[in-house]
């Protein structure tokens, strides 16, 4: 797929923007992939990439491989995935610990105008249909509701844990690091990265081992997990396409109790910093919120909120327009 360098720009924004909703738990990054308009471009490329991509390179030359495997939208993407995630997370993390009302009315209405455009999609809204939506709803709610689980610090758990949050992590309504949260496994796949960092730092060779271990489960999980994930929601798109959008809607229905902007801490948990940071929450309504609700701030940024969503739709209308 030939694309100019302002496209390759434009890709890089994109994921800049996902990396930032995948730093907030219980916001996903593949909302704003389906929004921008290259949720099925980024599912159809992953599932396209196998092994046979060497193969491919000896024979055809690396130009050719590049081309046929959309490398360039890829790299494109994770790149501004990992910009955003290096650059934002700690801007983000301030911001949900000091305004977290304006935050999650942000990406309240970010939510609330992805719902919108993604339910409008949909062209006959039939029994089956509706059935499918509400059975969506009905799992996202669960999860923002859950109580998380205590995780086994066993090898296998972080190649099921990898899994899961990966698949978690792509689709739109369901944030995979809110997800390892729930399974429990949140702090011990830190503890692994961290501990991998210290000990080449220190000169541990032993923890070096043993989190490389833990650390290299997680990924090639998370790697079985997309690729999989990838080729059966391809062929859900293609055959499916109507009921797809429809628990797709549901899911982002059903986590909207998770991103709402006024909540009242039930219990604490302590995080890897060794912080006590908020573990189960009540929404609540302005009026029962224990702080300051800011009502007519928070309106306000969920509107700038709608409004990117907006900004978004009409960018990904423009490029499928010129594509035409």
């Amino acid at each position: 797929m030939s694309r100019s360098i302002f496209s390759y720009i434009l890709i890089l924004f994109k994921g800049m923007a996902m990396g930032a909703a995948d730093v907030v738990p219980g916001v996903s990054g593949g909302t704003i992939a389906f929004i921008s308009g290259i949720y099925q471009e980024l599912i159809e490329t992953i599932d396209r990439l196998d092994f046979g991509v060497i193969s491919f390179w000896r024979k055809q030359g690396f130009k050719k491989m590049f081309s046929h495997y959309n490398l360039g939208f890829l790299i494109s993407l994770f790149l501004g995935v990992f910009i955003s995630i290096l650059s934002l997370a700690n801007l983000i993390s301030y911001l949900l610990e000091n305004h977290p009302v304006l935050v999650w009315s942000f990406f309240f209405g970010l939510v609330v105008a992805s719902i919108i455009y993604i339910g409008k999609q949909i062209e006959k809204w039939n029994p089956l249909v509706i059935l499918t939506a509400l059975i969506g709803i009905s799992i996202a709610y669960y999860i923002t509701i859950a109580s998380p689980a205590q995780a086994p610090n066993a090898l296998y758990f972080f190649f099921l844990s990898g899994c899961i949050a990966i698949i978690a992590m792509i689709l739109p309504g369901i944030s995979g690091s809110f997800i390892l949260v729930l399974l429990g496994s949140y702090g011990i796949v830190l503890a692994a990265v961290t501990d991998f960092v210290e000990g080449l730092l220190s000169g541990d060779w032993a923890a070096v081992k043993t989190s490389f271990i833990k650390v290299f489960l997680f990924i090639i999980g998370c790697v079985i997990g997309l690729k999989l994930f990838s080729k059966a929601l391809k062929w859900m798109f293609v055959n499916k396409k109507e009921l797809t959008l429809a628990v797709l809607t549901g899911f982002m229905i059903g986590s909207l109790n998770k991103i709402w902007p006024w909540k009242n801490i039930l219990s604490t948990r302590i995080d890897r910093h060794g912080d006590e940071v908020p573990l189960l929450e009540k929404s609540v309504l302005p009026s029962s919120f224990e702080g300051d609700p800011q009502v007519l701030y928070a309106i306000i940024f969920a509107i700038i909120g709608f409004l990117a969503i907006f900004l978004l739709e009409r960018l990904a209308v423009r490029k499928q327009t010129n594509a035409n």
